[in-house]
This record gives C-alpha cells, sequence and structure tokens, in this order.
C-alpha cells in the first residue's frame, strides 16, 4: 500500500495498478492533477514492464505526469 506521500507502508509485494493486473509493480509513476492538487503533491501509480507503457500514456496525454523510477526508488 502507497500513502499519498509515496511512502511504503506494508512488506507485501507492490503490484502493478493496472486493472486486473496483479504482476509485480516495477515502476512508480508519480503524478498530479495540477487542477485539484498542489504543485508539491505527488500521488503514485505502479507498473509492471507491460503495462508501464499504457499508464504513462494515460497520464502523460492528461499533462498529469510528473516523473518515473524504479519502485525500489519510493521506499
Amino acid at each position: 500500500m502507497i500513502r499519498q506521500t509515496g511512502a511504503v507502508t506494508t512488506d507485501e509485494p507492490l503490484q502493478c495498478s493496472a486493472k486486473g493486473c496483479r504482476a509485480d509493480a516495477r515502476w512508480a509513476l508519480r503524478w498530479n492533477n495540477p487542477k485539484i492538487h498542489d504543485s508539491d503533491r505527488r500521488k503514485i501509480w505502479l507498473a509492471c514492464d507491460e503495462h508501464r507503457d499504457h499508464l504513462t500514456d494515460f497520464l502523460s496525454r492528461r499533462g498529469f505526469l510528473r516523473d518515473t523510477v524504479p519502485v525500489d526508488e519510493i521506499g
């Protein structure tokens, strides 16, 4: 589980945020919606290798994606 601050709150394996995917997460996509979030706030979606491009594209098209880092860098 991820808090909105980005702190990992469990020792359970992190899973991809793509709908229906249960694969281990490899990437953390940090984003915010500038219309409703402060500029320094980051939300996190987790992605496996297979869904990284799809989730990145979804967030990028909306202007929400801020950066992407390996999942081991968020803990």
